[in-house]
């Protein structure tokens, strides 16, 4: 078996995943119970609240790839940068997620410069506002600034209607078109 089960009740194969199984819904579900850096924060942080803040970081017209941007941890998890290095065969299938959940929203076929650095000023944020404090340079980090405003809690049934609303705000007028 190659699939999972999604809590839309969708089939979502990992070798040949189909657009017809992407669901804005289940993304929002899945992303606002997953949590980021493997549960590592001071207190629960999600891939939904993550997506939602980029989406925010961005000029409109990349709003919804911010938001976006991490849809395949949905289906795939978040796996720590470090570890997911490690993992070939995960990178690959998580890419091809990534391509079909891309082709369903519309989205451009690779990710946009503006949403890799919308993300990385997000990363950058949550370090300072989520992760121990520890002294060791980030790489990536260099010469990125955090966003003004520190990163507040949130429950998971707040993130994921906040991701919602965040989509239907930013594809109402695709859908009236």
């Amino acid at each position: 078996m190659s699939w999972i089960l999604t809590a839309s009740g969708r089939h979502l194969d990992y070798i040949q995943p189909n657009v017809g199984d992407i669901n804005i819904l289940d993304i929002a579900q899945s992303l606002a119970n997953e949590s980021r850096y493997a549960g590592h924060t001071r207190f629960f942080y999600s891939v939904a609240q993550h997506s939602w803040l980029a989406s925010f970081v961005v000029p409109r017209q990349h709003a919804l790839e911010a938001l976006l941007h991490d849809a395949a941890e949905a289906y795939c998890k978040d796996i720590p940068s470090p570890l997911k290095a490690l993992l070939p065969d995960y990178r690959e299938i998580e890419a091809r997620v990534d391509g079909v959940i891309r082709k369903a929203f519309g989205l451009p076929f690779t990710e946009t410069p503006e949403v890799k650095r919308a993300d990385l000023v997000v990363l950058a944020t949550e370090r300072r506002d989520l992760m121990p404090a520890d002294g060791t340079p980030w790489r990536s980090l260099e010469g990125i600034e955090p966003l003004p405003r520190k990163i507040a809690g949130m429950l998971p049934s707040r993130a994921q209607a906040i991701f919602l609303r965040r989509y239907i705000e930013l594809t109402e007028n695709r859908r009236a078109a």
